[in-house]
This record gives C-alpha cells, sequence and structure tokens, in this order.
C-alpha cells in the first residue's frame, strides 16, 4: 500500500510537468511569432513616418528656396508672393519635373525662340478630356529669371492679349487671384483653381503676402 501511493503522485507530477512545458513552449512561440508581427509593423509605420520626414523637408526647402525672390518680385511688380509660390509648387512638382530641374522652368511658360526652348510633352484639357501634345517651353539659366519672367508674363500679359492677367494683377488676395488666373487662362485644368488655394492654405503661403498691397 505505501508503494502503490507513492507512485501514483509521481505520476501524476510528470503529467503536470509535461503539460507545462508544452504550455510553456506555445507560449514562447506565441511571444516571438507576436514580437515578429509587431517588430514587422513598427519597421513599416518607421518607414512611412521617414518617408513623410523626407517628403516635409523636401517641401519646406523648396518653399525657402523661392519664397525671398517670391516676396522681391511682389514688391516689384504686384504680384501675390502666394499665388507665385503656390503656381510654381503645382507647375513644377516642386521643382522635380523634367523642365524645372533640367531647364529651370517653374510655371510652364512657353517659348518660340528654337535658341532659348525646348520641346517636351505635356498634357493638357481640351474638349472635355486630357491630351498628350508637344509644347514649347522656355529653358532658363536659373530659377530666378524664370520666376520674374512669370512676374512679367502677368503684369505685360501675352503677345496676343496684353491685359490678359489683368485681373490677377489687380486681385486683393490669393482666393480672388486663384479664380481670375483661371479664368484668364493661365491654364486648362479645370481644377487649377482649387488646387492653387488647396497648396497656398495647406502650406500657409499667404503669410508672404503681407505688405504686398
Amino acid at each position: 500500500m505505501p508503494q502503490k501511493k507513492r507512485t501514483k503522485p509521481r505520476r501524476r507530477r510528470r503529467r503536470k510537468n509535461s503539460n507545462q512545458n508544452i504550455y510553456m513552449i506555445v507560449a514562447v512561440l506565441v511571444v516571438l511569432v507576436l514580437g515578429f508581427f509587431g517588430y514587422r509593423t513598427y519597421q513599416q509605420h518607421q518607414q512611412r513616418d521617414d518617408a513623410s520626414n523626407l517628403v516635409a523637408k523636401e517641401h519646406n526647402a523648396f518653399i525657402k528656396k523661392v519664397a525671398p525672390e517670391a516676396i522681391e518680385l511682389g514688391h516689384q511688380y504686384g504680384v501675390l508672393p502666394s499665388i507665385t509660390i503656390g503656381q510654381a509648387i503645382l507647375e513644377s512638382d516642386w521643382g522635380n519635373s523634367t523642365l524645372a530641374s533640367k531647364y529651370n522652368n517653374y510655371f510652364g511658360i512657353k517659348g518660340e525662340d528654337p535658341s532659348n526652348t525646348v520641346v517636351l510633352q505635356t498634357r493638357e484639357y481640351t474638349d472635355g478630356q486630357w491630351v498628350t501634345i508637344n509644347g514649347r517651353f522656355r529653358s532658363y539659366s536659373d530659377y530666378r529669371e524664370s520666376m520674374k519672367d512669370h512676374a512679367l508674363l502677368l503684369v505685360n500679359g501675352t503677345t496676343w492679349n496684353s491685359a490678359q492677367y489683368q485681373q490677377v494683377i489687380s486681385s486683393k488676395d490669393y482666393i480672388e487671384a486663384a479664380v481670375s488666373l483661371q479664368t484668364d487662362g493661365y491654364a486648362t485644368d479645370p481644377g487649377y483653381t482649387t488646387k492653387i488655394i488647396h497648396v497656398i492654405q495647406k502650406y500657409d503661403l499667404m503669410k508672404y503676402d503681407q505688405g504686398i498691397k
């Protein structure tokens, strides 16, 4: 009898210890799996955050680059700096387009002289649809030349209409000027006004208009 009483608890302990070991292994595996996927998720979030921060830095650097010239041109010609900067952002894709990065044309300004122009493909909105065409665009040695040419275009108009952009110049704020850009025919994009206003408001570009008008 004493021997039977001693053997039964030992067998139970072995089963209990075996079960505990299995539970421990499963728990460790679960923790490892969750940790792995948690780390992967953290890495993905971190990569997205890093990419977003890099883009934000590039955007801020572009604005700081063109803002002083935009302010100076605003004082000289009455063009609101917010409009100049906003258009530069949209037209040049933050200075990354081929026309901007290779030819310093930040505003999609076209020309006719083969000696200072380049032919590139561009998209225009015609008859209710987007079409790709070849356009002849001005080439500049420096982005400041492009910005000055943009201001002069708004002030002097086109060769066929010297008063084409007078509504833009006479506008009292960026919203009125953005609307005038579209009605005066600066761009064919039907959403141009909305895009300009959105960019100006998102990056608080209207702060550069102080003291211009």
